[in-house]
């Protein structure tokens, strides 16, 4: 009797520590699933799924000389297939528009620019921000009606900032003013070399939008809206100036010189729009997620 009750005493307690167990199994799951929330990688790291190409001068989706690929893990931008650039500007979409979200990106300057590429280009990328679909592009347009967060790198003296707005085909608010120039730059400091830089971009509809560099803010606008000029080719009909602008796609660009991204991921933060004490709050554990 007595080594009966003994076995049935250790097989109580093996269930206990199992049950235990599976309940922590089951909160580290719940805490990690948490902590993941409403984060899409756009990017997988692995090839160019769920995105769609379009080069000036070349048909939806036509990859013309391999310029965007993935290699070691990275989304690159190459011209090394290129004889001339020839204002060949490219734009890589995701295949999902968005309203509001925080947008995420790691990347680097690296290499020679492409023959014949603009001045202005050199060490130049950007992220497109609620911009038109790449099936509504002209065959020779050369930029998206978008937001341009642009991307750029310094050249080892002079100071260049990063995270510059630039609209083509668009306006924005700045100070209760509408902002017409093409180009404004942020207050970030200048990132030379081939070292990886995180840029992020906090856009909430057709209310705010923040550029945000290594965890600081380095501009910020409101009322994003279609209007102005710096795009050619385009289809009148998708231009309807004084839209304002609530959603959109994001694309990055191929300007001419290489460049790589090792992250592309977004927050998607549309369903706490109507919810502004929840929407303080999860922009709160973000920050917090950043600063870890």
């Amino acid at each position: 009797m007595k080594m009966k009750a003994l076995l049935s005493t250790c097989l109580l307690l093996a269930c206990f520590s199992c049950t235990t167990q599976q309940k922590e199994d089951t909160t580290q799951q719940q805490n990690a699933d948490q902590e993941q929330g409403d984060w899409i990688q756009l990017f997988n790291g692995k090839d160019l799924e769920g995105w769609d190409l379009k080069i000036k001068g070349h048909a939806l989706n036509e990859n013309f000389g391999n310029t965007f690929r993935v290699e070691d893990g990275k989304m690159v931008v190459r011209y090394d297939q290129y004889d001339s650039f020839d204002e060949q500007y490219g734009h890589i979409f995701y295949k999902e528009p968005f309203s509001a979200y925080l947008l995420v990106m790691e990347y680097r300057f690296v290499g020679e620019q492409a023959k014949d590429g603009p001045g202005w280009a050199t060490r130049n990328s950007g992220a497109m921000l609620h911009s038109q679909a790449a099936a509504t592009m002209g065959l020779d347009q050369d930029f998206p009606i978008s937001l341009e967060a642009q991307l750029l790198g310094g050249n080892g003296t002079d100071e260049r900032t990063t995270a510059n707005l630039c609209t083509p085909g668009t306006n924005v608010v700045m100070g209760d003013t509408l902002f017409t120039p093409h180009c404004i730059n942020s207050s970030s400091k200048t990132y030379h070399g081939d070292q990886w830089v995180r840029a992020e971009v906090l856009v909430l509809g057709d209310s705010i939008v923040k550029h945000i560099v290594e965890g600081d803010t380095v501009l910020v606008y409101e009322k994003p809206q279609i209007g102005g000029g710096n795009v050619s080719n385009h289809d009148p009909a998708v231009k309807k100036d004084g839209q304002l602008l609530k959603e959109g796609y994001i694309a990055l660009q191929s300007e001419s010189h290489p460049v790589e991204f090792r992250k592309v991921e977004l927050f998607n933060l549309e369903q706490y729009m109507d919810d502004p004490q929840k929407m303080k709050s999860v922009l709160r554990d973000l920050k917090k997620r950043e600063a870890k």
